[in-house]
């Protein structure tokens, strides 16, 4: 039972919640960068909410279905066609062997997730299937261990209430315009005046250079009261960090352990699957938000996720 990679595509890879507690010794995290994608997924499958998914970018890759499998796709929009025929998001479907689903375009969003109902059998390291260079390959296949759950009610057209209010909450929560929340880091306070005033009024759009590692913003150029350079430190994914150029760089699930730039804050957890959906040339915000309101808006939606 197993799926094959019948087209690579530009930046593919099979990811999870990530590698935690090795940061220490200079081993990245990885992961999902819309973790909350890939949870709906799992849930909407009725699997472990951590198992891993495939990571599906735009140009996408193309899966040929060598045995049944039921499946979800959530996250972006990049038109999910089955042997030529379009297939909804959010909504578990059967495939049978010999199938072949593609993804034509992107019409919504940046990045995909495709659950299949069990656990795709891959390579785990130090806890985790999640590699930084790790991209799935042509020809490569994977085969998917059932759990022994019935998944026949998975067919169901209808959703249980939970499912429907979770998978509403879910897309509300990334399709929302509000600003992107930040906590205020320890280079903060070397921004000039009116360089936090940009920051916080501002409008930024995502570079079209962004990938897993980082997301370089375009917007307006901030300046430091006096140019020092920081001793380097660790960082963690939603770390905003200001380069030399003035310019801005989200840091996202691959990236290194240190960083030597100015450290201006950290993107609260909940909001970076937000920004890991907007395209290039959507513009957005930053507000500011302090530790606890963080910790309280992150508790109340993992709760969305407790049936």
């Amino acid at each position: 039972m197993s799926i094959q990679i019948h087209k690579q595509g530009l930046s593919d890879s099979i990811q999870d919640s990530g590698r935690y507690g090795y940061q220490h010794m200079g081993i990245q995290v990885n992961g999902c960068i819309d973790y909350l994608s890939a949870r709906l997924a799992n849930t909407l499958l009725q699997n472990d909410i951590e198992n891993p998914v495939f990571e599906i970018h735009f140009p996408a890759s193309s899966f040929t279905f060598l045995s049944a499998q039921i499946i979800c796709i959530t996250g972006a929009n990049f038109v999910p066609v089955l042997n030529e025929q379009s297939i909804p998001l959010f909504t578990p479907i059967q495939m049978n062997a010999g199938d072949c689903l593609q993804f034509l375009q992107p019409l919504d969003g940046r990045t995909a997730y495709m659950a299949v109902k069990g656990v795709i059998n891959c390579e785990e390291w130090l806890d985790s299937y999640s590699f930084t260079n790790r991209r799935l390959q042509k020809n490569e296949e994977f085969s998917i261990m059932k759990e022994s759950a019935d998944s026949s009610s998975l067919l169901n057209n209808t959703k249980t209430a939970f499912l429907e209010n979770l998978t509403h909450k879910v897309q509300a929560h990334l399709q929302n315009h509000l600003p992107i929340r930040i906590i205020p880091g320890p280079a903060w306070n070397t921004l000039e005046a009116n360089s936090i005033q940009q920051l916080l009024h501002g409008h930024f759009e995502i570079s079209s250079q962004a990938n897993r590692m980082g997301f370089p913003l375009k917007g307006p150029v901030l300046f430091q009261q006096k140019s020092e350079e920081p001793l380097s430190s660790a960082v963690t994914r939603g770390t905003l960090q200001l380069l030399p150029s003035g310019e801005l760089i989200v840091l996202m699930a691959d990236h290194q352990t240190i960083g030597g730039y100015a450290n201006l804050g950290q993107i609260i957890l909940v909001d970076l699957p937000r920004l890991a959906q907007l395209k290039k040339e959507s513009p957005f915000t930053f507000s500011l938000v302090n530790v606890e309101e963080a910790h309280q808006i992150y508790l109340k939606i993992n709760e969305w996720f407790k049936h």
